[in-house]
């Protein structure tokens, strides 16, 4: 698909909410943040019909403390605040905030039940992480309803509706997503009237609405995968929407399926290998040896992805492949994924 063609075929329409989920090791702030670069890029260049162009402005959510989004935009540690960390070219930004469920606890407090100074003497006194640790379903309703607040939050200035055009939720691993996102089971036995729930209830509006999508992150091997079916399998159950699959660290097949096929079990020609060898001079023995364990290897990898690709197709939900970076994820690199993702029409 051409980068003219997606313009026309976005797959998102009207979601402003991107949750970014995985199992760890795959990838997911990687993802996360590529995907935010995307959506920052997207129609960066247009111009309003009625004014001058308005810059897409994307806020990129870390719920896990682990300060990852720092780390992949090459920043100093993020404060509870939102603070810019990327732009793209026709001036598009990224704006990142780490959340920390203490101090979203004390805003909590302040804006529901005006405790202000009195709530600091709480945090203290050690009593906040202690309603948290014994009530953790109010810790996920505090992450995710300071990410959905950012989602409605109203712009102020003119030519716009809201203060983000997208939200980006680098969000908890595959296997806790659907008790992490189900926040009213969650808290139902903790607050059935009241603020906590009344928050829950907002909060699961924007979840199970049509402007929220959860994404996966997966490689082609079969844990990953496996997770990645079972967490859609969840979510599904739990009624909450299902974005697509994002395959991170995709490798080119360069070789037809019946030399894939050989070269995986039967080896390669090592005739025809060293013959091509001589041409450059290097069809010494320890060279033709490991070239030929490589593409053995090689051989057995790509079958093994074809088969978990062709298992994730099974699960009804579109399929975008971010390629292998070789050289290491930098800005270079997330934008080569941003890119990909922009021309596959996930932004």
């Amino acid at each position: 698909m051409t980068t003219a063609d997606s313009a026309a075929a976005k797959d998102w329409p009207g979601v402003r909410l991107h949750v970014v989920t995985g199992k760890g090791g795959t990838g997911k702030t990687t993802v996360a943040g590529a995907l935010a670069l995307a959506l920052a890029g997207r129609g960066a260049s247009r111009r309003r019909a009625s004014g001058p162009a308005r810059t897409p402005r994307v806020l990129l959510v870390e719920v896990e403390g682990r300060q990852g989004l720092a780390q992949l935009f090459d920043s100093p540690p993020l404060p509870y605040e939102e603070r810019r960390v990327a732009t793209v070219p026709g001036g598009g930004e990224v704006w990142a905030l780490a959340i920390d469920p203490e101090q979203a606890l004390l805003e909590y407090l302040d804006m529901f039940y005006k405790l202000g100074a009195a709530a600091k003497a709480l945090k203290r006194f050690g009593a906040i992480d202690f309603a948290t640790t014994v009530a953790p379903g109010i810790r996920d309703v505090l992450l995710t309803g300071k990410t959905c607040e950012a989602v409605r939050r109203r712009a102020r200035e003119e030519g716009r509706t809201f203060h983000y055009d997208a939200v980006v939720m680098d969000a908890p691993p595959t296997g806790r997503i659907t008790r992490f996102l189900n926040v009213n089971s969650e808290v139902s036995g903790l607050a059935r009237v009241g603020p906590i729930h009344n928050q829950a209830e907002a909060v699961m509006r924007v979840l199970t609405s049509a402007q929220t999508a959860v994404h996966f992150a997966t490689l082609l091997e079969e844990m990953p995968v496996q997770e990645t079916l079972d967490g859609i399998k969840d979510l599904r159950a739990a009624g909450l929407p299902v974005g697509g699959i994002m395959v991170n660290q995709a490798r080119d097949v360069v070789l037809t399926d019946a030399q894939l096929k050989r070269a995986a079990t039967e080896g390669v020609d090592r005739v025809e290998l060293s013959a091509g060898l001589a041409e450059v001079n290097l069809d010494r023995p320890p060279i033709v040896d490991a070239l030929s364990a490589l593409a053995t290897e090689h051989a057995q990898r790509v079958l093994l992805e074809l088969d978990q690709r062709e298992s994730l197709s099974d699960c009804d939900a579109p399929i975008y492949e971010l390629p292998l970076l070789n050289e290491g994820v930098d800005r270079v690199g997330l934008d080569r994924l941003a890119t990909s993702l922009r021309d596959q029409g996930a932004a």
